[in-house]
């Protein structure tokens, strides 16, 4: 099959849909372009999808790269005949492809390639032949005497090592023994010493390969990696040696007991071994692209949670002995002041800490504290609910907020260049605050990885997961849509088709020539050619400027059409900006959207989205969701009985269940039994980060600092 039936068949899609994808990435479209501006063309496959097909479209064209070097250098020795050319063109997985090259890769010197340069490759051909009948494997080896070859033995060696080469690179036993091993082999693991920490639970451990769960793949391999561990696959050697002898072996042979030896050490010394990191490496790799995917499912929640909008913010960054660092921020996340309390051991400059946020609060008309959730967090928050219960205003909230990240930007160049005037960590304490505010704003500042809403991402590939972390951070920028006066740098080269040295040019731009008027006004900017402007014009906004539609998600290219579209709906540019224009869709379809479609030159799916855009300009999508949960007072774990109902909001969605943040320092665990009544693989079907949840205590270890916590209704 081609690259385009591979990828129709896999993602159940038309052909059409699948060739116009492609030719849409291979003349430079970004996927947020693709997914937005050409569903006609797609369609309207969504953002993801077009990833994961692109994803496979790199990987497909990897393979057919792969086969034909391998042709090309079967052609080169003169061995391609019409089964090799079967078999190449037969794989489908570069492990496939692997095994059918492996008898004639260039090996490095060998126990088989050293009986070989001996001359004994005809005395293994005739032993591996196994006739009925024939002179006994002694005397046929005296016939290869050389000086090379001193001994019988050393002949019967040499000619065993050719054999158990060739039984190891044999492609079909290979396969079937990895079938065999993965359906009914075990994954072992046993201490390396008596102190094993976190990895108590894998002492003496087994599971079957084709049942154990990535999250313990990941573990097992650390506890590997750091030598508490010594972690080996276990299959039945009596299954593997049936299958080989199927095919290697001729009953009733006079050389059967000489190639069933030689088959067996294959086994031991060649093929088991590599058979055991083939499958370790598939299993590995199968885990870290499932903690990939829920890594990257949770950064997107926490990207895109409702931004707290039109508040002046104060945040709190904890700490002990350096003191909690304070700063407001207006609403368009400005600064306006900072400070450093000492509320918490060991100074406990109480008094003096409730002054200096007091006067901030009603200096500044506070509305909301940000509190980061690192050291000394919990008894921050003691401190902030007790000065809000005795200002008993009632109109200051708080929430407490990751800090994930916040002292890699606060020490980054890009902060330095933000805040010069601050040392490190009051920058801390604006990007805690502008955080509640706008988590997509402030959170693409920083390094994906750095965010921490996983497991074991350091043990996964940094290239694929950094690849796919950046691809979420790019989707959601995309989605929400980018103020082009206001964004800063980083923000603006997530945006798609500018990238880091294009977003630098439009700010200093800015910085030069004063706010843009119009989006057209960036095909000024250095750099920013037809290409560039067609990809990004549609995600970036201008807001008041002289253009209406310049603050709409509505490209530049269906301006025209949009005009139209207003013009024979009755509407004028002016209804759109006072918002008057709520029953445009239900006189649209009144024309019928096909025909008024055609009518203004586009597709249906554009029109939809043209529409939609009229009636909300500039929509941010976060505004649907439901908005955080903010707190006016605090819990102590001792404060916890079981039983207890409570709300909370999910931190961080895992293989094995959610934490849940219920106003304790310390998040709970939901284990995936208790999320819901029904069955599920993961926990992220029923929970993403974010989600503001009922959950119920079913037990506190205030020793371990764990809290269990169940979504399930106690019985009466």
């Amino acid at each position: 099959m081609t690259i385009i039936e591979h990828l129709t068949n896999e993602f159940h899609l038309r052909p059409a849909q699948v060739e116009n994808t492609v030719a849409l990435i291979d003349e430079g479209n970004t996927i947020p372009f693709i997914a937005r501006y050409r569903k006609e063309v797609t369609g309207s496959l969504d953002d993801q999808v077009l990833r994961e097909l692109h994803e496979r479209l790199l990987y497909l064209r990897n393979l057919e790269e792969q086969r034909e070097k391998i042709r090309a250098s079967l052609q080169e020795q003169d061995v391609l005949g019409e089964e090799l050319e079967t078999a190449l063109d037969a794989a489908m997985t570069l492990t496939d492809l692997e095994d059918v090259y492996r008898p004639y890769r260039p090996k490095r010197k060998t126990r088989a390639s050293v009986a070989r340069a001996k001359g004994l490759q005809p005395l293994a051909d005739a032993l591996y032949a196994q006739p009925k009948t024939g002179e006994d494997p002694e005397t046929l080896a005296a016939a290869y005497l050389t000086e090379d070859v001193a001994t019988i033995e050393e002949a019967l060696q040499g000619a065993s090592d050719i054999i158990a080469e060739q039984i190891s690179d044999e492609a079909g036993g290979r396969k079937r023994l990895r079938v065999v091993c993965m359906n009914n082999g075990n994954l072992s693991t046993k201490a390396t010493g008596d102190d094993l920490g976190v990895y108590e639970m894998y002492k003496e451990y087994t599971e079957p390969l084709k049942r154990i769960p990535g999250h313990r793949i990941l573990a097992v391999n650390r506890g590997e990696r750091e030598e508490f561990l010594k972690v080996s696959v276990e299959c039945d050697r009596a299954r593997s040696m049936f299958v080989l002898s199927s095919i290697h072996i001729r009953e009733g042979s006079v050389y059967e007991e000489f190639v069933r030896n030689a088959m067996e050490d294959a086994y031991d010394r060649l093929i088991f071994p590599s058979i055991e990191r083939e499958l370790r490496n598939e299993l590995t790799d199968k885990a870290s692209t499932a903690a990939i995917k829920v890594f990257a499912s949770n950064l997107r929640q926490l990207l895109m949670q409702p931004p707290v909008k039109g508040r002046v913010a104060l945040g709190l960054d904890p700490g002990y002995r350096t003191g909690c660092k304070v700063a407001v921020v207006d609403q368009t996340g400005k600064v306006l002041d900072t400070g450093v309390i000492y509320p918490v051991p060991p100074h406990n400059k109480l008094e003096q800490a409730k002054s200096l946020v007091r006067r901030m609060i009603e200096t500044y008309g506070v509305q909301v504290i940000a509190i980061g959730n690192g050291t000394a967090s919990h008894e921050t928050e003691v401190f902030v609910a007790d000065l809000l219960r005795e200002m008993a205003t009632g109109d200051v909230s708080y929430m407490v907020v990751s800090e994930a990240g916040a002292s890699v930007y606060s020490a980054s160049k890009l902060a330095a260049a933000e805040f010069p005037e601050f040392d490190v960590s009051l920058r801390s304490a604006v990007s805690i605050a502008r955080r509640l505010q706008d988590p997509l704003a402030e959170l693409v500042k920083i390094d994906p990885q750095a965010i921490g809403v996983g497991q074991y991402q350091h043990d996964m590939p940094a290239a694929q997961l950094a690849d796919a972390l950046d691809g979420v951070v790019e989707s959601c920028v995309n989605a929400v849509g980018v103020d082009l006066n206001t964004a800063s740098a980083p923000l603006l080269s997530r945006v798609a088709g500018i990238g880091g040295a294009l977003a630098k040019n439009i700010v200093a731009y800015r910085e030069e020539n004063g706010a843009f008027q119009t989006r057209a006004t960036l095909k000024k900017v250095p750099k920013l050619g037809p290409k560039a402007f067609q990809q990004c014009a549609g995600f970036l906004r201008v807001t008041d400027g002289k253009v209406m539609l310049d603050a709409t998600a509505v490209h530049p290219e269906s301006y025209a059409a949009a005009e139209q579209l207003l013009s024979l709906c009755g509407y004028t540019e002016a209804d759109v900006r006072g918002g008057h224009v709520a029953d445009l869709h239900e006189r649209a379809e009144a024309q019928g959207l096909e025909s008024l479609a055609q009518t203004l030159g586009i597709g249906v799916p554009t029109l939809q989205d043209i529409i939609a855009e009229l009636q909300r300009p500039g929509r941010d999508p976060r505004d649907e969701l439901p908005p955080p949960l903010l707190r006016t007072d605090v819990m102590d774990m001792n404060d916890l009985k079981v039983g207890m109902e409570l709300k909370g909001t999910v931190r961080n969605v895992i293989d094995f269940g959610a934490f849940v943040d219920i106003g304790v320092h310390q998040d709970g665990l939901v284990h995936i039994s208790k999320i819901t009544d029904r069955f599920i693989r993961h926990p992220s079907e029923v929970l993403k980060v974010g989600d503001v949840v009922t959950v119920w205590v079913e037990g506190v270890d205030s020793a371990k600092k764990r809290i269990s916590l169940t979504m399930k209704k106690p019985k009466d």
